[in-house]
């Protein structure tokens, strides 16, 4: 299960919106959506979350290009949200170096964080998949550190991250409006 928020700063705070992520294709569309929560250019951060498999930040400043943090590249790469996030310049390859072809490999059932029952020819795939993502978090791990989140705290977190993000950004009412 996915959930998707818009965290906005303003003068008088944080506003928070849920947004739909089904009509987002690309990282600049993720950024234009966020670049509309806040017309004065204020800092607005999207928060992506599968259940209990990875988290993202994206967080975009005015015109400046979007920074991101995914927390598990590996398991967000088995996700359509996820693989928005893994740009070329995030996982460190040079642009059109895919690796595998993603989109021929048998992912089904994988999204939603669950093995896969055969082990069948799909598990090389998968692998081959698997080598071309590392495990582990990728981007900028010091994405928040100027609102009060600290890389190991970043790097840290799993269960419940956005809600710990939140909390310290003290913005978790404002989030669980939305959630």
């Amino acid at each position: 299960m996915y959930f998707a928020a818009l965290l906005a700063r303003t003068e008088d705070g944080w506003e928070a919106s849920d947004t739909e992520l089904d009509d987002v294709e690309t990282l600049s569309d993720l950024a234009d959506l966020a670049r509309e929560a806040s017309p004065d250019e204020d800092t607005v951060l999207v928060l992506i979350e599968q259940e209990d498999g990875w988290f993202g930040v994206v967080r975009v400043d005015g015109e400046d290009d979007p920074r991101i943090y995914v927390s598990d590249a590996a398991a967000a790469a088995r996700s359509s949200y996820g693989e928005i996030l893994l740009t070329d310049e995030l996982l460190g390859r040079e642009p059109g170096d895919d690796g595998p072809d993603l989109d021929a490999l048998d992912l089904d059932g994988t999204e939603d964080g669950e093995p896969e029952d055969d082990a069948g020819d799909g598990d090389a795939d998968a692998g081959a998949a698997e080598s071309a993502v590392p495990h582990g978090p990728v981007g900028d791990a010091e994405i928040l550190e100027d609102l009060g989140v600290t890389e190991k705290e970043l790097r840290s977190m799993a269960h419940d991250a956005l809600s710990e993000i939140a909390e310290s950004l003290g913005a978790s009412e404002v989030l669980e409006t939305v959630r």
